[in-house]
């Protein structure tokens, strides 16, 4: 069962994280997206994941969740559309309070307050993009590599479905109610998630409730952002990375488009791509099942 949140120190940071199944398991660090707390992988799906056999540990990036708020720090500089523009080219913007490189050393972090050697590494969406620079920076702590639904940022791909991308980057209005900011958040699931998988209303108002109570903080979202154009193509950190891989992506992906997750997949050496049908920018329950076998027949091949 989970325990309760607790805090690594790492550098200057607090890291919020919490754990599932038994210490002496092997380790499995679950990495989660762009102002996504660590609650967005469910715990009833890292429960899943441990009663395979594993020690699940998750965590709140920095400036997200319950971990250290870099209040006060610029997001970085430049038009949104000059950044936009580069970032579609591959190449890094300047000026960002962190990269993704940072972030993937607070990953690092973790494990090492825990006194974890190695674990196998997944990410999702944006921290899809740490843990491939993780298992590029930090090869030998690297059991197995999983990336979902993510990109490797390389020039010239698949540009996001603008619906989608207007509803991630557009905030609620400027003095929104909680009621307002939480059916947003509602809004945007529906719009980025599974198409043929969509949770039951009570459900995700449930959820967003959650979000919004535990930690609602857009400008860490902003940091975030300015991380990965900051950090810009993830190619050289792919041809480095020798783990087991395997890219997992949703056919119906239409903020983060498969071309990502296939770019990913051409720059891994052995890496094994699987494209799940039915599966947007999400991990819906009803695919619980497939995806944590997949995780699993990944996990074996360290």
């Amino acid at each position: 069962m989970t325990q309760a949140a607790n805090f690594a120190t790492v550098g200057d940071l607090k890291i919020c994280y919490d754990e599932f199944g038994d210490v002496d398991d092997p380790a499995v660090l679950l990495i989660m997206g762009i102002g996504a707390q660590m609650v967005f992988w469910r715990n009833e799906f890292c429960q899943q994941v441990a009663d395979q056999g594993f020690r699940v540990i998750r965590f709140d990036n920095r400036d997200s969740g319950l971990s250290t708020k870099l209040d006060g720090v610029r997001a970085g500089g430049g038009s949104m559309l000059a950044n936009m523009t580069r970032y579609y080219l591959g190449r890094p913007t300047a000026g960002t309070a962190y990269t993704l490189t940072e972030m993937a050393d607070d990953a690092a972090g973790v494990l090492d307050h825990l006194g974890v050697a190695q674990a196998h590494i997944v990410g999702a969406s944006m921290g899809g993009m740490i843990a491939q620079v993780f298992a590029a920076e930090h090869a030998e702590r690297t059991r197995t590599l999983t990336v979902i639904m993510s990109s490797n940022n390389q020039g010239f791909l698949a540009p996001p479905g603008p619906k989608q991308l207007v509803a991630l980057l557009k905030p609620p209005p400027k003095g929104a109610s909680r009621e307002e900011i939480i059916a947003n958040t509602v809004r945007v699931g529906d719009i980025i998630g599974s198409p043929v998988h969509r949770p039951a209303p009570d459900k995700a108002l449930a959820h967003a409730t959650e979000y919004y109570d535990r930690s609602y903080y857009p400008i860490g979202f902003a940091r975030q952002f300015a991380a990965i154009m900051g950090t810009g193509r993830l190619v050289p950190f792919d041809n480095r990375i020798t783990a087991p891989t395997l890219v997992l992506h949703g056919a119906d992906d239409k903020l983060m488009r498969p071309s990502g997750a296939r770019a990913i997949a051409r720059a891994i050496k052995g890496a094994r791509f699987t494209l799940v049908n039915g599966m947007g920018h999400d991990l819906p329950e009803p695919l619980w099942d497939s995806i944590v076998s997949d995780l699993t027949a990944n996990f074996a091949r360290a």
